[in-house]
């Protein structure tokens, strides 16, 4: 179940931003609007944020990034920007989903609430995996080597899925339809995006290998 979720609109444009605020509202949940990237950095941290990319100050790109080098909240993009090398870019700073004007209510609520399901705490309790890798699913925690490491919600999603089984092949449909609660499959970068920032921060890209084709799996001795 989906509670009421504190939400931060960065939206400049008041025709789109006023129904879109009073729509979330009749939702349930407890929304602040913001006009501009500077008063979005400036803003207390929300449970998810709304972020627009054409602001009058700061460029979107530039905002997701800064409120992802300093926490971990999950960001929806909501743009007019449809093409892909704008949704992989989107991807690539850490933003969780994509939304393309126009678009309606109950999709958004929908992304909303997917996102959402994805970044309350898991079951789960903590587990040590090969190579000094522990995952705590409850508290969403990962080390490695008993030192801490910082993943995005996604990146996060994605490695306990991984660990699940270790040695098992997760297949790219599953990634899609666990992790960005959507049942589309065709050309996307979205996966090798999160799964070379997850290498990256792992600090052993073989920890997690690709079969080609058909999906990743987590190294097992």
């Amino acid at each position: 179940m989906i509670h009421t979720v504190r939400l931060l609109v960065v939206e400049d444009d008041d025709a789109i931003a006023e129904p879109l605020v009073e729509g979330l509202r009749r939702e349930g949940h407890q929304v602040e609007r913001v006009a501009c990237g500077g008063d979005a950095l400036a803003a207390p941290v929300p449970d998810l944020v709304l972020l627009d990319l054409r602001l009058p100050d700061i460029d979107g790109y530039e905002v997701a990034r800064r409120l992802r080098a300093r926490s971990a909240v999950p960001i929806i993009m909501v743009t007019a920007r449809g093409e892909e090398v704008d949704r992989v870019a989107g991807l690539e700073l850490g933003a969780d989903d994509y939304v393309v004007k126009p678009f309606g209510l109950r999709e958004l609520t929908a992304r909303i609430n997917a996102v959402m399901r994805r970044v309350e705490p898991a079951r789960d309790p903590a587990a040590v995996h090969p190579g000094g890798l522990e995952v705590d699913a409850r508290a969403r925690r990962v080390r490695v080597d008993g030192a801490e490491i910082a993943l995005t919600p996604k990146e996060f999603d994605l490695l306990a899925l991984l660990v699940e089984d270790p040695g098992a092949l997760v297949d790219r449909r599953r990634m899609l339809r666990e992790v960005w609660g959507t049942t589309w499959y065709g050309p996307s970068k979205a996966i090798d995006v999160h799964i070379a920032a997850l290498r990256r921060k792992l600090g052993d890209p073989g920890r997690i290998e690709t079969v080609r084709g058909v999906g990743f799996r987590l190294r097992s001795p």
